[in-house]
């Protein structure tokens, strides 16, 4: 097997990378035509047919449909294997990262914080995030509005869900205090 030489004084050409690479035609390259099958003619269509303000219109649908479910179902006097159940818990008994999130979405709605919070503290820490992060987006996409944006870093996510998932770890230690975690 050849190998290529090493480029040991790790110089760039400005046009085409390291040295000795071979140079891209001046216009770039042209980029390639994908043909685009039925189904995705069809959606595009859709897409550049409907009003701008359905998609908001139906993200708003799916949040009513999930706080409906949570206010009708009433999920703090649900037993613990009534249905739908997490498959993680019914089979191991643990607590899944979005354990409690319902019963914190009920508690939310009927305003009582404190409780929420007992049930998924990170779920209400990130929900006024997330619902500033929608209605800005759903602002902008159906009436134009130009909110401040939120501008959150990948560092920061990834913090989040680091959170998220040592969270996801202690609330499921069978010993003090972790065990006031568990749900």
């Amino acid at each position: 097997m050849h190998a290529a030489p090493a480029d040991t004084t790790g110089a760039f050409s400005a046009e085409a990378g390291p040295v000795g690479w071979p140079t891209p035609p001046p216009g770039g390259y042209p980029a390639r035509e994908i043909p685009a099958d039925v189904i995705t003619r069809f959606m595009l269509r859709i897409y550049e047919r409907s009003p701008r303000w359905v998609v908001p219109l139906a993200a708003v649908g799916c949040v009513a449909i999930g706080m409906g479910y949570a206010l009708l179902s009433n999920p703090t006097h649900a037993a613990p294997d009534a249905a739908p159940t997490c498959l993680l818990k019914l089979t191991t008994g643990l607590d899944c990262p979005g354990c409690g999130g319902t019963r914190a979405l009920w508690y939310v709605l009927h305003a009582d914080l404190p409780a929420a919070a007992r049930h998924h503290f990170l779920f209400v820490f990130a929900l006024p995030f997330l619902a500033y992060l929608f209605v800005a987006w759903a602002g902008n996409q159906a009436f134009g509005w130009r909110l401040p944006e939120l501008r959150i870093s990948s560092k920061v996510i990834g913090g989040f869900l680091g959170v998220w998932l040592a969270f996801s770890v202690l609330r499921n230690l069978p010993w003090a205090p972790f065990t006031s975690l568990y749900v």
